[in-house]
């Protein structure tokens, strides 16, 4: 395994980082245990989650996928071992309404989040606390373009969150705060409230594969200029870069599978983009699956690749990517295809 810093902080994290959000749905409390247990041998240190999952979201499982990992820590003490990270549900998506009574960053709705995360997790801190998705309007989870709209019920209030966050930090609660489905604005906000001697997003989670690859337009400069991590979740999008829906092919058990209105990797032009890079990955020998991690691992602005499985063998493979090299002419063959069909997922 490899590992970098979390900036801002002290804390060596792995280059692979295990997401969990399949906990509780697609996996048992059983599953989830073993991949916690064979991540950890492999070398993993960083396990994300969150409120709201498992996902897909429902009452009835939400929360489990904190459970399973909170079982797994007090079963197996392993909690000085990993750095773990969280995120409270982010407001305006009616699914998750009935989560709590506001789905704000309110210090109500913070204690309410944080202190429930901290009883399922069964530990006393998270490592990094995170907003789920801004409380603003923005263009994300399949949403190309930015529309404004200018009676939207949104006040500038990024001071007060970051006031109420520290509280927790100073408390011991949490270690690091960061973001999750952010805009450059919405971190420069932050940023900018940091330079008046507030406490600093230390990241942001965003959607980053080689289907998505806005951030690189924009955001990926302010990471650099302001030292922000970057943590890329949905590298294999949501399973469609490993190639098993090409040709129509709907694996059983499959998430898409699964649940189909997890579209948002599966358009025509997705797919055919994907078809691209699985000859890209044929041609040089290696899985698709691999090459798709590899190409996100090896990004110089990527902290983490947030990956996920619903089995070892999965997992297993997921994980054999950090082994993966890619040559300069496995990368231009990539950029081809990137420059004739730019981010054809939103």
């Amino acid at each position: 395994m490899k590992y970098t810093q979390l900036p801002n902080t002290d804390l060596e994290v792995s280059k692979i980082c295990l997401g969990t959000m399949t906990f509780g749905r697609q996996n048992t409390e059983k599953e989830a245990h073993e991949q916690l247990d064979f991540a950890l041998e492999r070398g993993i240190n960083f396990v994300d989650t969150a409120e709201m999952y498992a996902v897909p979201f429902t009452m009835e499982t939400q929360g489990l996928t904190e459970q399973y990992i909170g079982t797994w820590l007090a079963k197996t003490g392993q909690r000085d071992k990993i750095v773990l990270a969280t995120k409270i549900t982010g407001p305006g998506r009616g699914i998750f309404k009935d989560i709590r009574p506001h789905l704000d960053f309110s210090k109500e709705s913070l204690d309410d989040a944080l202190h429930k995360s901290l009883k399922r997790l069964q530990t006393d801190y998270v490592d990094l606390y995170q907003l789920h998705w801004p409380e603003r309007a923005v263009n994300v989870f399949g949403v190309r373009d930015y529309h404004h709209a200018p009676n939207a019920e949104w006040e500038d209030n990024i001071a007060a969150i970051l006031d109420r966050l520290e509280g927790y930090v100073k408390q011991g609660k949490v270690r690091h705060v960061g973001l999750s489905n952010e805009t450059p604005f919405g971190i420069m906000r932050y940023m900018e409230e940091h330079r008046k001697g507030k406490l600093k997003m230390v990241s942001t989670q965003n959607a980053y594969s080689l289907l998505q690859r806005r951030d690189e337009v924009g955001l990926t400069e302010v990471l650099h200029m302001e030292n922000v991590g970057y943590l890329a979740y949905s590298p294999l999008a949501f399973g469609v870069l490993s190639g098993k829906y090409l040709n129509g092919k709907k694996p059983e058990g499959a998430r898409v599978t699964l649940f189909p209105n997890y579209s948002r990797y599966s358009s025509e032009s997705s797919l055919l983009a994907t078809q691209k890079y699985a000859d890209i990955a044929q041609k040089y020998g290696m899985s698709l699956s691999q090459m798709a991690l590899a190409f996100v691992n090896e990004r110089p602005f990527v902290t983490s690749n947030i990956i996920g499985a619903t089995s070892l063998d999965q997992l297993s493979e997921n994980i054999d990517s950090i082994n993966v090299s890619l040559s300069e002419e496995v990368l231009r063959d990539i950029q081809k295809v990137h420059t004739e069909m730019p981010n054809p997922a939103p």
